[in-house]
């Protein structure tokens, strides 16, 4: 591998995943892993196959479809690991394994309860299991961050002996600082004597908001590979986001010696991809990707651009993907046109009839909405559309009367299993009384933990989408709904939730290890 090539590593479908209420069916995870590709991401980690027979599905799927990207599941050192691991890869073009140990004093002492010979040993009969499937692995020393040098030397020193061509360097916990991580690096790189033979790859967590200055600090320091996510998604405060760390690499080859494949043009739509399939949305001054990043308010400011561009803009808003955003189609567009746009946008339906389906909504919001963008598109088809299930409960209206002074009613008519239903309610508002109403008639029993509104273009006329969380014993799931009346996005927001807490996705969350 030429040492000016920077791999990049997309963990958005496995970490990204363990975001509390971020699971996605296996036909969301292929679609992201799609525009992944169309990104040009080298290696794609689809999941943990191991943890549920929904994620080991996913990565199958992901491992049959993408040809151009190499496909990764993630396995601990164990045989039952690694082997499912192996078999959900076997039909990927380019497939690798991702096997990890911790190596921390604490992690072995508290959590293994191992000493740090059984870790060697068991890395390195990981690693040799892992090769019976594939040559391409890698080994992570979980926690290194807060691991012991000499035993890290040591431990690195044998997986890649045993045959890892990767070696992975994780910040688990966010708990470095990029000139200590940085250090770490080169330390390695330095002391390791078969150092050569692998790419060293770091892994950064955000828990001090340092995950992107880490992982920048490592790629100073000879590491050549960094893995991310797409808008920072992740467990806890989440991960190096990959459009900043590609996008600094980028802007600065003065510093960096290094660049990457990617096509950057592509960054901002799978950007809105993902905030739309997970519900998590991008704050609008979120580096690169936020709504505001390439905006001006200032008289100074506006002033320079006009006159300069550089003046205030280290990067161009297309270089990202920003000029594309706007889709020229309107009611008299035809369904060609349709399928061509979203298309291009990485969004393909199984069947005609959800292309239909998809295409009737686009219709019906036209008529209701002057301009339509490619950020309305992707709420189009993240309701239900996507969906490997027939949705038990469909919203068939509602009617909400609020005025001042007076509470808030909803009357909703829904059907459950075919059956129509409807009831009236009361609330504080008329959100809340929309929501009592539906949970009168479905009774799921669940706790609403997250309600959130998200404008989805900017004008009186757009979009509103709206993410709610349910909760119900230990199962969480997310609902999405868009519409222009905030109201009724929200009911349909509810009630993709209900269908989802009614048909559980094909994940739960099992938080088996991380690296």
């Amino acid at each position: 591998m030429s040492s000016d090539k920077l791999i990049i590593f997309d963990t958005t479908l496995r970490d990204g995943e363990q975001s509390p209420g971020a699971s996605m069916t296996r036909e969301e995870k292929l679609r992201i892993a799609k525009k992944l590709e169309q990104m040009r991401v080298d290696v794609i980690e689809a999941g943990f196959p191991i943890a549920s027979e929904g994620d080991f599905e996913a990565v199958k799927s992901v491992a049959e479809t993408v040809r151009d990207s190499t496909v990764c599941g993630l396995a601990r050192a164990l045989e039952k690991d690694i082997d499912r691991a192996g078999e959900a890869l076997k039909h990927a073009a380019r497939a690798r394994i991702h096997t990890f140990i911790a190596t921390s004093p604490i992690h072995m002492e508290r959590k293994l309860r191992m000493t740090p010979d059984q870790v060697v040993e068991q890395a390195v009969w990981a690693v040799k299991r892992a090769r019976n499937y594939t040559d391409d692995v890698e080994f992570s020393a979980e926690d290194a961050g807060r691991s012991e040098m000499d035993f890290l030397c040591r431990i690195v020193e044998a997986a890649i002996d045993a045959g890892a061509r990767t070696i992975n360097i994780p910040d688990t916990v966010g708990y470095n600082l990029p000139h200590q991580f940085g250090e770490t690096i080169r330390t390695l790189i330095e002391r390791v004597p078969n150092a050569d033979k692998a790419v060293f790859s770091v892994h950064c967590h955000n828990d001090l908001g340092l995950a992107v200055a880490n992982s920048l600090s490592a790629v100073l320091n000879g590491a050549r590979q960094v893995e991310c996510t797409i808008n920072g998604l992740g467990e806890r405060a989440g991960n190096a986001a990959l459009e900043e760390v590609v996008m600094a690499v980028r802007t600065r080859q003065d510093v960096f010696p290094c660049d990457t494949d990617l096509d950057t043009t592509q960054i901002v739509a799978c950007s809105k991809l993902v905030s739309s399939i997970t519900g998590f949305p991008v704050q609008p001054n979120k580096a690169i990707v936020g709504a505001n990043a390439f905006a001006h308010e200032s008289g100074i400011h506006q002033d320079g651009v006009l006159k300069h561009r550089e003046t205030y803009e280290i990067m161009r808003a297309e270089d990202v993907g920003w000029s594309h955003n706007r889709m020229v189609l309107g009611k008299h567009s035809g369904r060609n046109a349709f399928r061509t746009r979203l298309r291009e946008l990485g969004i393909e339906f199984e069947s005609e009839e959800k292309l239909n389906e998809a295409f009737a909504r686009f219709k019906a919001l036209a008529d209701k909405k002057h301009e339509i963008f490619d950020e309305d598109l992707q709420a189009l088809v993240s309701e239900t559309v996507h969906e490997t299930y027939e949705p038990r409960i469909r919203l068939v209206s509602l009617r909400v009367c609020t005025e001042t002074g007076e509470t808030p009613t909803a009357d909703v008519v829904l059907t459950i299993d075919g059956e129509e239903r409807a009831v009236s309610a009361s609330g504080a508002g008329p959100v809340d009384a929309a929501f009592k109403a539906i949970e009168a008639l479905v009774q799921t029993g669940a706790r609403l933990t997250l309600y959130s509104v998200n404008n989805i273009t900017s004008g009186t006329d757009s979009q509103g989408e709206v993410t709610v969380r349910l909760e119900k014993d230990e199962t969480m799931v997310n609902g999405q709904g868009a519409d222009t009346d905030i109201v009724i996005a929200s009911a349909k927001a509810y009630v993709n939730a209900a269908n989802r807490l009614m048909t559980p996705l094909e994940r739960e969350h099992p938080q088996l290890g991380d690296v």
